[in-house]
């Protein structure tokens, strides 16, 4: 039907258009705080930039991505995700060339075809943010720092942060190795999925939501026990500096991500029921995966803006009411039209929330549609009015009149 948004799509506007700025605000704000500059790229992107980044054994890539081909025979892919395709503007525009680290965010579409879920829609749309250019913990302390503000802001209390460790290439590969023995020891349990995967990404096990391969997984080999040094010390000196800042968290060993690029530090959000509100961690070989001559480090984290509304309804949040009109300018009769939209207009530029009638309605209706509209103030301006140079301005909360001249309305809104 050409009157219904495809399925897992949604219209914004009214109230919910109203929350969805309000957050939007908030975090633009935090970010403000934290000196870290917008970032707006293309809603579709070359699809081997999310092959290569992404990873092609992940569900994104293999599963939900909506790719095609264009006029030009290029295969073009619906961004899934923000984070490669802000690495790949911060390696198109050289921003490698400034002082490090760079700090950016974004809030962006993105495109799953998956089915529809509470928080998730096949058009959802991503607050997240990249620090790229240190290897050090402090970016993974800086980033949970600024998702905890941030939920504070939002006014949650349901959100506790996990953390995990998945290590780099270096430890990968023993992890891998043992990893894979004991997924052989159950491969006739694993899903068609899952026994492809793991012989090109055992990793990839861990974050099957089949049941029965969640339940073999649960006694799978961990991460956290094969890191070398390096990766070993980077994930106590992030624990030393969160207990410092009496941050608290869940050491999770079943967090791996859904996304090749993650390297080291892994983390989620997540309420009392498991439901995640937001995720990230560090992905130092993404750029080198895109871009083979660059090795820059990176982090990040992304988070839904419906996953918020979500979480927001839940807990019964309350953001702040829409602004209400600040005066009705009700019209009586055509020749006082164009004076009246005289005042109209100079009220506007001094900042003030002005309506007025555009229907020709009667001025009985005039004031039944201020009182839906709902107004703090309404007048009638008519010839007699404009010839006394004074208007009754009403209080709509008290029915209280007050004289003013015209040239005061103003003051007395002010």
């Amino acid at each position: 039907m050409i009157t219904q948004a495809p399925r897992g799509t949604q219209d914004w506007y009214g109230e919910n258009m109203h929350k969805r700025t309000q957050i939007e605000k908030i975090c633009r704000d935090l970010a403000k705080v934290y000196n870290m500059k917008e970032i707006i790229t293309p809603v579709f992107e070359h699809t081997v930039l999310f092959q290569r980044g992404v990873g092609e054994t992940t569900d994104v890539v293999q599963k939900e991505m909506y790719t095609f081909t264009d006029k030009g025979d290029r295969s073009i892919t619906l961004k899934p995700e923000g984070t490669a395709g802000a690495i790949r503007a911060y390696l198109e525009h050289n921003l490698y060339a400034e002082p490090a680290p760079k700090k950016l965010f974004y809030v962006t579409p993105a495109f799953r075809y998956e089915k529809p879920q509470s928080g998730r829609l096949r058009q959802h749309h991503q607050f997240g943010v990249e620090i790229v250019g240190s290897k050090s913990p402090m970016v993974e302390v800086e980033i949970i720092t600024f998702i905890s503000e941030l939920i504070k802001r939002l006014g949650l209390k349901d959100a506790h942060l996990h953390i995990n460790s998945i290590g780099c290439a270096n430890c990968r590969k023993t992890y891998n190795d043992a990893l894979l023995k004991y997924l052989k020891e159950h491969e006739g349990e694993l899903c068609e999925t899952c026994r492809e995967r793991m012989q090109k990404n055992p990793l990839r096990v861990i974050d099957c939501k089949v049941p029965s391969c969640k339940e073999i997984v649960k006694d799978a080999p961990r991460t956290i026990d094969y890191l070398d040094d390096e990766c070993k010390e980077h994930f106590e000196t992030l624990k030393s500096m969160l207990d410092s800042l009496n941050i608290e968290y869940t050491i999770d060993t079943g967090i791996v991500r859904g996304l090749d690029y993650y390297t080291k530090t892994v983390f989620e959000f997540v309420d009392s029921e498991g439901f995640t509100l937001s995720g990230g961690g560090r992905y130092d070989g993404l750029i080198s995966e895109i871009d083979e001559k660059q090795d820059i480090p990176s982090a990040g984290f992304g988070m839904g803006i419906e996953r918020i509304l979500y979480f927001m309804e839940k807990e019964g949040v309350e953001l702040e009411k829409e602004d209400i009109v600040d005066l009705y300018v009700g019209v009586m009769g055509d020749s006082a039209r164009s004076k009246s939209y005289e005042i109209v207009k100079k009220l506007r530029e001094e900042g003030f929330i002005i309506e007025t009638d555009y229907m020709d309605r009667s001025v009985k209706a005039q004031m039944k549609y201020a009182n839906k509209l709902p107004c703090k103030y309404t007048v009638i301006i008519g010839d007699n009015e404009l010839e006394a140079g004074k208007v009754n301005v009403k209080n709509m909360e008290t029915g209280e009149n007050t004289e003013v001249a015209i040239d005061e309305i103003g003051s007395l809104l002010k």
